[in-house]
């Protein structure tokens, strides 16, 4: 795709704010083109949660759980695998793909600054999640009887810092390395433990002991439980939002000084 990227041309009369516009075309019209992105982001989580929702033990309310049934849990959880998939396995790789075939530094030399490409990536790929969470949302609920998020204000405060903190992540990926080729490497790498402290393999809330203890002290792991928290009307823990503010500021700080435009 990065191969075929053409630089914006935009009468300078135009600003900035013309030129952004343009860029921000331009990356909906490649966006939509990338089906396979599309689909583990817009469809995977959902396809999942339908999956695993078929298993009759976790339709059972589970007293452990305070009632709650596994499916329940896997609503958050299918929320956050929407993020990773975003955040961590598709963004990067294309940023990489334009950062290595010398479309940031055309840019400089446009009305827009380079980063009004990285600002259209971000909002895409953000917008791309949030349908993803609305989808995965309706249909648990229709399908599994999941119930709504009944603290709608504070889901909706949790699922902006979950975000926040996983595109904090995939641009720390993107940062720290040289190639798309290195970048997927990574992002690869760092996709299964993000996959794991989200509670995609095991709900956080089934963890026990020092496991529990270690993974809500992880971005993903401290919005499983911030979530599940609000999707059944609880204040969430002021440790879980911390936890997630004090992630994206560090990584947001680390992938800022990193980041190379060439």
């Amino acid at each position: 795709m990065t191969a075929m990227y053409t630089t914006p041309t935009t009468d300078t009369r135009s600003g900035t704010g013309g030129a952004g516009a343009a860029v921000l075309r331009a990356e909906a019209r490649l966006f939509g083109r990338e089906l396979g992105s599309l689909f583990w982001i817009l469809l995977f989580p959902t396809i999942l949660l339908l999956i695993l929702g078929a298993i009759p033990d976790f339709r059972e309310a589970d007293p452990s759980l305070g009632g709650q049934r596994v499916v329940d849990l896997y609503a958050s959880i299918a929320v956050l695998l929407a993020m990773i998939m975003a955040a961590i396995l598709a963004m990067p790789a294309v940023i990489a793909g334009y950062r290595e075939h010398g479309v940031l530094r055309r840019l400089r030399t446009t009305p827009v600054h380079p980063g009004a490409l990285l600002a259209a990536q971000v909002g895409l790929h953000a917008a791309a999640v949030l349908v993803s969470v609305v989808l995965a949302l309706g249909v648990a609920r229709l399908a599994y009887g999941v119930l709504l998020p009944r603290s709608l204000a504070f889901y909706a405060l949790c699922t902006v810092l979950a975000t926040a903190a996983t595109f904090a992540i995939g641009a720390v990926i993107t940062a720290s390395a040289r190639s798309a080729r290195a970048v997927q490497t990574v992002g690869t790498i760092v996709f299964f433990p993000t996959m794991f402290t989200a509670g995609v393999w095991l709900p956080v809330q089934s963890m026990g002991g020092w496991l529990h203890d270690v993974v809500v002290r992880t971005p993903l792991g401290a919005a499983a439980e911030a979530l599940n928290d609000a999707l059944v009307g609880r204040t969430p823990d002021g440790a879980d939002l911390a936890v997630m503010m004090g992630w994206t500021a560090v990584l947001a700080l680390v992938s800022v000084r990193a980041f190379r435009w060439e």
